[in-house]
């Protein structure tokens, strides 16, 4: 990509990226209470999209051949298990890929 390339692909992706930060704001005053069907999507949506990434983790696992999964499910386990114990995501996520990423490297 040229220079000027690059600026324009930076600029757009500022802009996409403001857009939509600042368009939340302005369709949803303060003052103005929220629709209900907002407020359906805010309870709903963060369960859809867990259930979506685990759907999409566990889509190319092999539970008949290779190493069954087992990386995989422990790793699972593993974030449950620390999330439920100390309610802090970030834990969760790290402890969990450090799991399957020691499990892949040096067991399977």
């Amino acid at each position: 990509m040229t220079l000027t390339q690059q600026l324009i692909t930076i600029a757009m992706v500022v802009l996409g990226t403001m857009l939509t930060r600042f368009l939340a704001f302005a369709a949803f005053p303060p003052g103005r209470p929220t629709p209900k069907y907002i407020q359906f999507l805010g309870a709903v949506l963060p369960s859809a999209v867990l259930g979506l990434l685990v759907i999409f983790c566990f889509k190319n696992v092999k539970f008949h051949s290779g190493n069954h999964g087992i990386p995989e499910v422990m790793a699972t386990a593993v974030v449950t298990l620390l999330h439920i114990w100390k309610k802090n995501m970030l834990l969760s996520i790290a402890g969990g890929t450090m799991v399957y990423m020691l499990l892949m490297q040096a067991v399977f």
